[in-house]
């Protein structure tokens, strides 16, 4: 044992380690394959030339008839038809100097080392009766004083014989009958190194390949529960399928079964890609995030079979979570397409997709995540259990919820720390989480462009103003009569909505123009989930208090309410047609919550009865209308003094319609008079535009 130890320590074959100092061999490439056949051919084409000048051999018809007077021909070889060589004797040669440089220093072996010239004839018929004539003359010359014997002779001698020869140039036939697939060999190489790289047209082989980006232990994703402010029901439902992830013994060993599917539904911007993200951080498994439209190609068949390649790469790192976001663009309920029709690519990748989810093949340890703002118009095969098991709703957030979201916006941001957060969140009531980090974000810019060292609280409100409004144009032209108007406009709304029980609660009101804005009211919509008919006849009032206000005042009207009218419009239809709020119609909704409406061409009533709808809206809104104008007149001078103050500082706040008005009767909330008392009555006005929806400061629908 000790003997063959010592012979495989001696044999430096043996050793590893010794094989890997050895130097490496050079890989064997097919690009010298090549090169090497391209030079070989390149050579060839030249050597079967020979190396001298064509134009140095070619002779006349006259050097013609003088060599051949000479008698120094030796044979003349007709070469496809198109030229004569004409060889020269090799005693001639030597005796003749004038033969000797042009000498052929060739290869080829149609030359054979003898001395040559060419002759460029126009036909061959032609070249043939001029050297029989030739021939010819030399019989006669050579016969004058000879016998008959000797004439028999001298005629019946072919003085030099004339042979056609086919002659092919082999190589150059090969390397022009093989270059074309040289060329097209280089390209197919230099397409498919670009196709490797991902460049130029894309992976052709690689297109029914899943996108999906995987995020695991190599690129694992820093975001947690925590970077996730707000959302609290949502997260407490989604912390349960990380949980299982983890410790998938605590519920198996009760012989439960985690959902196979989790779909996040919300308004856009609310954080349902940003909880994915989430929990592809605390779950530490891999996880696959890929777009809906992603499988979506020109293709036919590409989607079904990207959604195959998925999970395929699913079940290999089970367990692992699929995210997929705006699932409607490939879930949207088949046979609802008007335009395609139901055979398309859409609807196969949805049914591969179906499969995968819940068909015959297993897909355990493999949980799927999906977003969507369009649950409504998914497929319900897309929906039952077993497939997406639970509806995660993730709602716009509350005040609570937009303290929370503040604070995490915030946590990088040099503000003053004497700002309360409670404040701003009480100042952006229906703002989802985007629309807040957007304001943390302005805020940050306009304290930087005023040159600021921190945030202040007010840099925090005019970022709320342009976010809603846009920047502000005091340089905008605006002619005395029309700064009038808008100004008597949206006193009236402010009056409207401080003499109405059910109206929002006005922040400020401003002529200053901003964005595409004249003028705006602010207002500060009620948070609350159910809205009565009071409410609503109360909103669509203050609503058209701009238009009343323009027909008390000047006992005309402009076109400054279109998006007024725009907004009762369809505020009084929803009334009338989706929530029974009118006794005509009755208890009766056509809102279709499935939006299979959207393809539909037919009304789900009758005519008859689209008629009454027609009536009942405008007489909800003619009767909204009268009593605004109503109202203002019974308060014509309070609207008067308002509109003054309006013209004369611009803006003004709550504070200017107490002095006016006193205040509000029916306040039932005290909290908002503490709100607005923390409100800074030097905040830079904003403005909606007098043809937009007259407030800042969005309604929570």
């Amino acid at each position: 044992m000790e003997q063959n130890n010592n012979k495989q320590e001696n044999n430096p074959g043996s050793d590893k380690k010794g094989m890997f100092n050895m130097p490496k061999k050079p890989k064997f490439s097919f690009y010298w394959i090549y090169g090497i056949v391209l030079v070989i051919f390149i050579a060839l084409q030249f050597t079967n030339t020979g190396s001298f000048k064509e134009e140095d051999k070619l002779i006349s018809w006259n050097v013609l008839k003088k060599i051949y007077a000479k008698k120094d021909i030796e044979k003349i070889v007709i070469v496809n038809k198109e030229s004569a060589e004409i060889y020269i004797k090799t005693e001639s040669v030597a005796k003749d100097t004038s033969y000797k440089k042009i000498k052929p220093e060739g290869f080829s072996s149609a030359f054979k080392g003898k001395t040559f010239y060419i002759y460029k004839f126009i036909t061959l018929d032609g070249f043939q009766k001029d050297i029989e004539s030739l021939k010819t003359k030399m019989i006669a010359s050579d016969t004058i004083g000879k016998t008959d014997a000797e004439k028999q002779i001298i005629t019946n001698t072919d003085p030099f014989p004339i042979t056609p020869e086919n002659r092919r140039d082999w190589g150059s036939e090969i390397f022009g009958f093989i270059w074309p697939f040289l060329i097209l060999i280089v390209i197919w190489i230099v397409f498919m190194r670009m196709m490797g790289k991902g460049s130029g047209g894309g992976q052709i082989f690689n297109i029914g390949k899943s996108k999906a980006q995987l995020f695991d232990k190599d690129t694992s994703v820093s975001i947690n529960f925590h970077d996730v402010a707000g959302l609290e029901e949502a997260k407490t439902e989604i912390i349960e399928i990380v949980d299982f992830l983890k410790n998938p013994t605590k519920y198996t060993e009760l012989g439960g079964k985690i959902p196979k599917g989790a779909l996040l539904v919300g308004p856009p911007g609310t954080g349902k890609t940003l909880l994915a993200k989430a929990v592809a951080g605390e779950a530490k498994v891999p996880f696959f995030s890929i777009s809906g439209s992603d499988f979506v190609e020109m293709f036919v068949g590409v989607g079904a079979s990207r959604v195959r390649d998925l999970f395929k790469q699913a079940k290999e790192k089970a367990p692992c979570i699929i995210f997929i976001d705006e699932i409607d663009a490939i879930g949207r309920a088949r046979g609802k397409n008007a335009i395609t029709g139901g055979n398309d690519e859409r609807e196969n990748t949805l049914n591969q997709l179906l499969t995968e989810m819940d068909g015959f093949a297993t897909n355990a340890g493999v949980i799927i995540l999906a977003a969507t703002n369009r649950a409504d118009i998914l497929d319900k095969a897309l929906m039952r259990a077993g497939r997406f098991d639970r509806q995660i709703y993730v709602e716009l957030p509350d005040l609570e919820e937009r303290k929370a979201i503040f604070a995490v916006h915030m946590r990088n941001l040099k503000y003053d720390h004497e700002l309360n957060i409670e404040f701003l969140a009480k100042q952006t009531p229906g703002f989802s989480g985007a629309d807040i980090a957007n304001v943390c974000n302005e805020s940050a810019l306009i304290a930087a462009r005023k040159g600021k060292k921190i945030i202040e609280k007010q840099d925090f409100l005019d970022a709320i103003d342009r976010i809603v409004g846009g920047l502000e144009k005091r340089n905008k032209i605006i002619s005395l009569d029309e700064k009038k108007v808008i100004a008597f406009h949206e006193a009236g709304h402010a009056s409207i909505s401080w003499l109405l029980e059910h109206a929002h609660p006005l922040v400020k009101v401003t002529i200053v123009p901003r964005g595409k804005a004249l003028g705006a009211a602010w207002y500060l919509p009620e948070e609350r989930q159910i809205t009565t008919s009071e409410q609503m006849l109360d909103e669509i009032t203050a609503a058209l208090g701009g238009r009343a206000a323009e027909q008390v005042t000047f006992g005309k009207i402009s076109t400054g309410a279109l998006n007024d009218l725009e907004k009762v419009t369809k505020q009084a239809y929803a009334m009338v047609v989706y929530f029974g709020l009118n006794e005509k119609i009755g208890n009766i909704s056509y809102y279709d919550s499935s939006g299979q409406q959207e393809y539909s061409f037919s009304k789900p009533y009758s005519e008859k009865t689209a008629e009454l709808i027609d009536q009942e809206i405008h007489l909800l809104i003619e009767t909204a209308y009268q009593r605004a104008v109503k109202l203002l007149n019974e308060n014509k001078e309070k609207l008067n003094s308002l509109a003054n103050v309006l013209i004369d500082k611009e803006v003004i706040f709550r504070e200017d319609l107490e002095l006016i008005f006193g205040k509000r009767p029916f306040e039932k909330d005290k909290e908002v008079d503490l709100m607005f008392q923390n409100y800074n009555s030097t905040s830079t006005a904003a403005a909606i535009p007098a043809t937009e929806e007259p407030k800042a400061l969005p309604e929570n629908s």
